[in-house]
């Protein structure tokens, strides 16, 4: 990178700001001016770990920079991020943008009209299966994608949609590239006020197809990502990043195979290791430099936020499976 180093803060240092500020601090390019945690007791923990300085007021930190990332709980993302960019100061805000669509639309046009750079925090985006398969994905056709986590209480404070769908709702769009025409779902709350298990089925413009599965009630964590397209087929895994392509050998019909095998080329998919939430940074500090576009623009997060939306209306609206029939009377004896 060249000219001055571009002055980072990091406000919310929960377990997920905590290792922004751990990157971050260590970045080239970047000038790290602290943190901000409206917890006095965990801002001077995480700021006597990380050997840097916990500013005693969200204005405080302000002053002091030329870019932030956010990570607050989702209720408060509007408030935070309309007093970031207020300021003309460049946003990074974790996902989801907003707990509301109106808000999300409001953090767009505020960045917009101050000219500040707004991008958000969807992190699969530059996982290591995801870059990998990049060159060889071309007009998917249908999608399945499961991501199933343990429970733990972070992130339920909204439904397992925002919390942890939301991510590949991103993913979807950004690789169909159309709008959605349909969207049926079906969910469950079982151990928190919101929804916990979700299954949505979502049709495109295009004629594209996406089934998606979000839990955090299982008992093992998948993260995986199945994509079916003219060209093949990509297999990927999310949680270990790494992926692979099958696709048809030029000629297949004249080979005389008698196993899938024999007619299909195995491609492996390989992308240099990096640390995906240090790329996401990495791609805000140039994108505030202006060496390139922000990768997941506000606009991009907003349709995200307004997919997840409909997923959840159309749960709400998901007729409720009628009750099993009684068993049948045994036969009474002669």
């Amino acid at each position: 990178m060249s000219g001055p180093p571009v002055r980072v803060g990091v406000i919310g240092t929960g377990a997920l700001g905590f290792h922004h500020a751990r990157l971050l601090r260590r970045m080239s390019g970047v000038a790290f001016a602290g943190i901000y945690d409206k917890n006095p007791a965990r801002a001077a923990a995480v700021a006597a770990e990380l050997e840097t300085v916990a500013h005693p007021a969200l204005t405080a930190l302000l002053e002091r920079v030329d870019a932030v990332t956010v990570a607050v709980p989702t209720p408060v993302h509007a408030e935070v991020g309309i007093a970031v960019l207020e300021r003309g100061i460049a946003l990074l805000m974790e996902k989801p943008l907003a707990d509301t669509v109106a808000a999300a639309e409001q953090l767009v046009r505020r960045a917009a009209a101050r000219g500040a750079v707004l991008q958000v925090g969807h992190v699969e985006r530059f996982n290591r299966a995801v870059r990998a398969a990049a060159p060889y994905l071309d007009e998917p056709r249908f999608l399945q994608i499961d991501r199933l986590a343990p429970f733990q209480p972070r992130g339920t404070d909204v439904a397992v949609i925002l919390d942890l769908m939301i991510h590949d709702l991103d993913l979807v769009l950004e690789l169909v590239r159309a709008p959605a025409t349909d969207v049926r779902a079906t969910g469950v709350a079982i151990l928190t006020p919101h929804v916990d298990i979700v299954n949505a089925r979502i049709e495109f413009a295009n004629g594209a197809i996406a089934n998606l599965t979000a839990s955090r009630v299982s008992r093992e964590r998948t993260r995986k990502l199945r994509i079916f397209q003219p060209t093949g087929y990509c297999s990927l895994d999310l949680a270990q990043g790494s992926g692979d392509f099958f696709r048809l050998k030029p000629g297949w019909q004249g080979l005389g195979a008698t196993t899938l095998e024999q007619i299909v080329d195995h491609v492996r998919l390989e992308a240099p290791e990096a640390e995906p939430l240090k790329l996401e940074l990495e791609s805000f500090v140039r994108a505030v430099r202006g060496e390139e576009d922000v990768v997941v623009s506000g606009a991009a997060g907003a349709q995200a936020l307004a997919l997840a939306f409909r997923v959840a209306a159309a749960v709400q609206a998901a007729p409720l499976a009628p009750p099993p029939p009684p068993p049948p009377l045994a036969a009474s004896r002669p």
